[in-house]
């Protein structure tokens, strides 16, 4: 509970409160003795402190978790998706702090650990993680760079129908209309963020960072098709 609601907080820019949410999911976590619980946990904390631009804290924080996971056991399935998610995770801190290599090369170990995964978690698992799901972080990972090319190169095969939930469904609409924007494709931009917001409405809705997009293509291509249905629907809702 305390991990969602700090997922969740994050999303909508409360990040004093997620920081709050994520200490407790990780007392409670460390508390059940699980392993996969307290990188779960851990994850949630580092992502609260890479948005409060405490990336060196956050990469620490996940580097020991993984660590933890690694050497503990990965004969699980479970435990290798667990090991992949926080891969991934890594993976996007780095190149949220710049660290271009080390963020590929997670990246890239990420996908080994993937290998084994089934392409859907089975129901009750912690960690969703697949293959689609680390080439989704990809796109994440190059757009962080400042690669949109290569964001929009990891993400040409990915379809919506490959992600399990509404809030992975609609991350990849809203990653790839960054890159798209990025790249300033507003006809691609819009036609991704109107994915996203079929698929869960708070993703495009409820982001100030996505807002933004949407404001920006109203002011500054009002004709582009699908803009003002986007747009209207973002305020609309609001």
């Amino acid at each position: 509970m305390y991990s969602l609601a700090s997922a969740v907080l994050i999303k909508l820019g409360s990040h004093d409160r997620a920081r709050l949410s994520a200490d407790r999911a990780r007392t409670w976590a460390e508390i059940s003795g699980s392993p996969l619980a307290a990188a779960a946990a851990a994850r949630e904390l580092a992502i609260v402190l890479r948005h409060q631009d405490q990336h060196g804290a956050a990469q620490r924080l996940m580097s020991s978790a993984t660590d933890g996971l690694e050497a503990s056991s990965l004969r699980t399935e479970a435990a290798a998706a667990a090991y992949a998610q926080m891969l991934c995770a890594l993976a996007y801190t780095a190149a949220r702090a710049g660290q271009r290599s080390e963020a590929l090369a997670m990246t890239d170990e990420a996908r080994r650990a993937a290998r084994r995964l089934p392409q859907v978690a089975p129901p009750g698992r912690l960690f969703v993680i697949s293959p689609a799901g680390v080439d989704l972080y990809a796109v994440g990972v190059h757009g962080a760079l400042g690669d949109a090319g290569a964001a929009l190169d990891a993400g040409k095969n990915l379809r919506p129908e490959q992600f399990p939930t509404a809030e992975r469904k609609a991350r990849l609409g809203t990653d790839m209309a960054r890159a798209w924007w990025a790249w300033q494709r507003p006809e691609q931009t819009t036609r991704a963020l109107l994915d996203a917001y079929r698929a869960s409405p708070g993703e495009v809705r409820d982001r100030p960072a996505i807002r933004h997009i949407v404001s920006e293509l109203a002011e500054r291509h009002p004709r582009t098709s699908g803009v003002r249905e986007l747009h209207a629907a973002v305020t609309r809702a609001s």
